[in-house]
């Protein structure tokens, strides 16, 4: 095994055994319904015919979504906060999305994950046409070494926060894969009551 793999190996193994501590985004506070309510459809299709070959370490930089109007030309660094919840942008940077920096760059073997708002207190934001999003669409993720991996949607879920998928969602793969989460469904004390989660292979 080489260097670079062993070093995958264990980055998978540390995510694995801290999976107990990770949930979902619980922070996404609106206060009020400055967005319609929005819930996807569950559906999935077959993991695509082929990967395209895992990238070099490299932070994400911006993030391109076609489908949903989405061409975010920055990225920042999420990291774990109170109870292991996974921290959000906050609100005066509802435009842009969230890298998880305790997962892989976007591109490296591994799943990595992406946060951003479909809407705040302040209104609609990043994510606000994550209805339109449908499996087989193309999620671009620039990065900091000048290359872009390109992902395919594979499963879009919605599911309610205290039902997380969270081995599903942060659990080691062996493939170049991406998870781009955002909130959905009806505003409960507060705070959107549900997930709604993207899976997506590296395609090119």
């Amino acid at each position: 095994m080489t260097t670079t793999a062993r070093r995958g190996a264990a980055v998978a193994l540390a995510l694995t055994v801290g999976l107990t501590g990770l949930t979902g985004l619980t922070a996404c506070s609106t206060g009020h319904a400055p967005a319609d309510d929005v819930r996807v459809t569950n559906r999935s299709a077959s993991h695509a015919g082929h990967s395209a070959a895992a990238l070099p370490r490299s932070r994400p930089v911006g993030l391109r979504i076609p489908s949903a109007g989405v061409d975010a030309s920055a990225m920042l660094r999420l990291r774990l906060g109170a109870g292991g919840a996974l921290e959000v942008p906050p609100v005066d940077k509802a435009d842009e999305p969230g890298w998880w920096s305790g997962s892989v760059t976007p591109g490296q073997n591994g799943a990595a994950v992406i946060v951003a708002h479909y809407d705040t207190a302040n209104g609609p934001a990043l994510l606000r046409n994550v209805s339109r999003i449908r499996t087989g669409d193309e999620i671009a993720v620039p990065r900091a070494d000048g290359t872009t991996a390109t992902f395919t949607v594979r499963e879009i879920q919605q599911v309610a926060k205290d039902h997380f998928p969270t081995r599903k969602v942060y659990g080691a793969t062996r493939t170049p894969q991406l998870r781009l989460i955002t909130c959905g469904g009806p505003i409960v004390d507060g705070h959107r009551a549900d997930n709604i989660i993207l899976y997506a292979d590296l395609t090119s």
